[in-house]
């Protein structure tokens, strides 16, 4: 199996979801480097989209050399066989990094097609896990918050054909050590109900 790691916290590898993800990472017993590829939009952020990205994405002859970006990213899923993403909820929905990563990656007639009924992924399908770290608490009988984040990123990525996508929310994340303690308990026990992690007990230990 090989994973994609796209970080999206500007935080990097001291957040929590990072490390998260790490664990998730070696569960998988895929340390090796050639079976893991990270993107971390933090430290390495993309450049923006120009004009002349806008109009090659609008005309019937594009200029393709304007598509080398957005053509390495899909690269980058293409080639791997679970998807990990690490990312903050910022103002209820997601990071401009992971904003910007998206609209490189959900291309018209290369990983989506336009039908009468909409879009429909052009993408495999492949294992995809979001883990979302947030301050407060935007989910169950705490929520005091609304969240556009998951129902964002669900959709999106459907759009493309990653319809196997699993949320691991961190959340409440800015009340104390004990309440980052009791997120990431949470997480594992989340993750560990997968398939993927059942069988594993690294992850929960």
């Amino acid at each position: 199996m090989k994973i994609l790691f796209i970080n999206a916290s500007p935080h990097g590898e001291t957040s929590h979801g990072y490390g998260l993800a790490l664990e998730m990472i070696r569960s998988l017993g895929k340390s090796a480097h050639n079976a893991l590829l990270t993107r971390d939009l933090g430290s390495l952020p993309l450049p923006p989209i120009t004009q002349d990205y806008a109009k090659a994405i609008t005309s019937r002859e594009p200029d393709v050399s304007r598509f080398d970006v957005s053509e390495q990213l899909i690269r980058e899923i293409e080639m791997t066989d679970a998807l990990i993403i690490n990312t903050p909820m910022h103002n209820f929905t997601v990071p401009a990094a992971l904003k910007l990563w998206i609209d490189y990656v959900l291309r018209v007639h290369r990983t989506f097609a336009v039908t009468p009924e909409g879009k429909v992924g052009l993408m495999r399908d492949r294992p995809t896990f979001v883990i979302v770290g947030s301050g407060g608490f935007h989910s169950g009988e705490r929520a005091w918050q609304g969240d556009f984040l998951t129902p964002y990123l669900r959709y999106s990525l459907g759009s493309i054909g990653l319809k196997s996508t699993h949320f691991v929310l961190l959340q409440g994340l800015t009340h104390g050590d004990e309440a980052v303690a009791d997120a990431l308990q949470r997480a594992r026990e989340k993750i560990a109900e997968h398939p993927l992690f059942a069988s594993d007990n690294t992850i929960i230990s």
